[in-house]
Order: C-alpha cells, then sequence, then structure tokens
C-alpha cells in the first residue's frame, strides 16, 4: 500500500496538468507542481481559492468524485479556456518546424545519391558522407520524440536522489575523445556529495547536453567545464566554457527549439538540445539561464532546490 502510495504521488506531482485533490470540505490534500506553480494562493492543507471550482476565474474544472476509506475525495483538474488552442498552435508550430529541420539533410542524402550515380564519383567517399546524413536525421528525431516525452510527462524527471558528480566524470569520460578531435578541453569539478532529486539518466541528460553544445560551437582551444556547487539553499549545475560566446542579445533564444546563432546555423547540431536541457531541469523544479557574450564564452546554469 504504501509502494502505491508513493506512486500515486510521483504520477501526480509530475503531471503536467494543473491537478488537485479536495477532500469533501474543498480542502487540498494535494496538488501537481503545475497547478501549485500556475495558481496563486494555492496550497496543500488550505482551502481551495475561491471561484476555482465555479469557474468565475477564467478557469475551467474537471471533477472526478471517487471514495476511499469510507471518506469522499474528489481529483480536480484545472485548465484556461485557451489552453488548448495555445497546446494546437504549439503543436502546429513544432511540427512545422521538425519538417523544415528534416527537409535540409534530408536533401543533402538525396543529391549525394544522385551524385554517386555519375562515373567518375568516388563513391565510398559518397556513401560514408550519406551515412552521415542518416545519423543526422535519426539524431534529429530521436531527440524529437524525447522532447515529446518530456512535454507529455512520460518521462519522468524526478525519482529518489541521487549523487551529481559520478554522472558529470561518467558523461566527460564518454565525451572525452569527441571533445579532442573538436580540439575542446572538458573538465569536472565539485564535490561527490551533493545530491539532487532526479533520476541519474536526466542527469546525464543534462550534463551530455551541454557537454555537445560546447565541443560543437565553442570552438578549438577552448575549456568546457561541468561544475556542481550549493549555493545557499540551492544546488547549481554549471556549463561553461572559455570559447566564442554568443551575442548577449541571443541569450535569451538559445532555449527555443531549433534556434541556432549565426556563427552556428552551418552546424550539424539538432538546434534541440539546450531546448531538452530546460525541460528537464524546469520539470525538476529548477531553473535555467543563459550567461556570457560573444568572445567571453558561454555558461549554462541550472539551478536546482536542494535534495
Amino acid at each position: 500500500m504504501d509502494a502505491d502510495a508513493a506512486r500515486a504521488r510521483v504520477l501526480l506531482e509530475e503531471s503536467r496538468e494543473s491537478v488537485v485533490v479536495l477532500d469533501s470540505d474543498d480542502r487540498v490534500l494535494a496538488a501537481s507542481r503545475r497547478a501549485r506553480q500556475s495558481i496563486q494562493g494555492l496550497e496543500e492543507g488550505g482551502k481551495l481559492p475561491d471561484g476555482l471550482l465555479s469557474g468565475e476565474a477564467g478557469i475551467i474544472p474537471l471533477v472526478v468524485p471517487y471514495d476511499v476509506d469510507g471518506r469522499r475525495e474528489r481529483l480536480v483538474y484545472l485548465s484556461r479556456g485557451g489552453d488548448l488552442t495555445a497546446y494546437e498552435e504549439l503543436r502546429a508550430g513544432f511540427t512545422a518546424a521538425v519538417s523544415h529541420e528534416l527537409r535540409t539533410p534530408l536533401a543533402r542524402l538525396l543529391s549525394l545519391l544522385e551524385t554517386a550515380t555519375l562515373p567518375g564519383e568516388n563513391v565510398g567517399e559518397l556513401v560514408e558522407r550519406a551515412r552521415a546524413e542518416v545519423d543526422q536525421i535519426r539524431e534529429l528525431i530521436d531527440e524529437v520524440m524525447f522532447l515529446s516525452e518530456l512535454e507529455s510527462g512520460t518521462r519522468v524527471v524526478s525519482l529518489g536522489s541521487v549523487a551529481v558528480r559520478p554522472e558529470l566524470d561518467a558523461v566527460a569520460a564518454e565525451l572525452e575523445e569527441r571533445a579532442s578531435r573538436a580540439g575542446v578541453a572538458i573538465a569536472v569539478e565539485g564535490e561527490p556529495g551533493i545530491e539532487l532529486a532526479i533520476r541519474p539518466r536526466m542527469i546525464r541528460v543534462v550534463a551530455q547536453n551541454l557537454a555537445e553544445n560546447a565541443i560543437r560551437y565553442a570552438g578549438p582551444g577552448a575549456t568546457f567545464t561541468l561544475a556542481i556547487e550549493r549555493v545557499g539553499d540551492a544546488v547549481v549545475l554549471r556549463g561553461t566554457d572559455d570559447g566564442v560566446g554568443v551575442e548577449e542579445a541571443q541569450l535569451g533564444r538559445l532555449f527555443e527549439r531549433f534556434f541556432r546563432a549565426d556563427r552556428a546555423r552551418a552546424s550539424r547540431g539538432t538546434g534541440l538540445g539546450l531546448a531538452i536541457v530546460k525541460h528537464v531541469v524546469t520539470q525538476a523544479g529548477g531553473t535555467v539561464e543563459a550567461l556570457g557574450g560573444l568572445g567571453a564564452g558561454l555558461e549554462i546554469r541550472c539551478t536546482f532546490p536542494a535534495a
């Protein structure tokens, strides 16, 4: 029974919807993270704010009553009238962006295959280049699927506490050869005992995407550092490089899907890495920001509540 309760709590907490559980007196027994963040005055143990059940606050309630141990409770989904329209617009825009991003490697692949049929061409070299385009397409599809799973709540981000430093060390070791080929050095800093309430797989996803961003864009001779530290009541995971940097006006857009700074538009990256970082961090209750400037390197700072 304890295990069932724990699972139910995780499912409620990680829901992408604004969901609350009420007792017969409209007192909040539990609420999803999204509900606590989006509804002012909502507190577990307190009364549900006025107007939420009646629709007067511009929020549409869907109430599911049930009984547990002889007590009457209600599961309430709270959504705003424009949520569905906004979602459909977002979905349509995302689909169009994915289609656009797929066209480029597909066009290059088709061109390579057509060239391979011409007499006198180096077929072996063209096949290798075509294979690289297929890998690019596969990477894009994989990251689109992963991002979709994050947004839908299929991927659970937070589940228990785990030491962060070993995961950072593992990512650095895995990417060391690739970084060396790009002329980028990788370093890891931080105390081994610092923990976060986030799954090990998700820590590696964040660290890997931060490192791959530096490997692709920091430039030869740069050093990239993954660091974990305690700052007051928070834990900060930083990915910092001393490379070519990004224009300050573009820093706020780095977490947009498919956005690439001007200097990176010719890159074979998917343009989804930092968007994935943002989704993982925010689902774990944290915040993310980009700091730096052109010629001043780039720092991606992920701030989490302490475990």
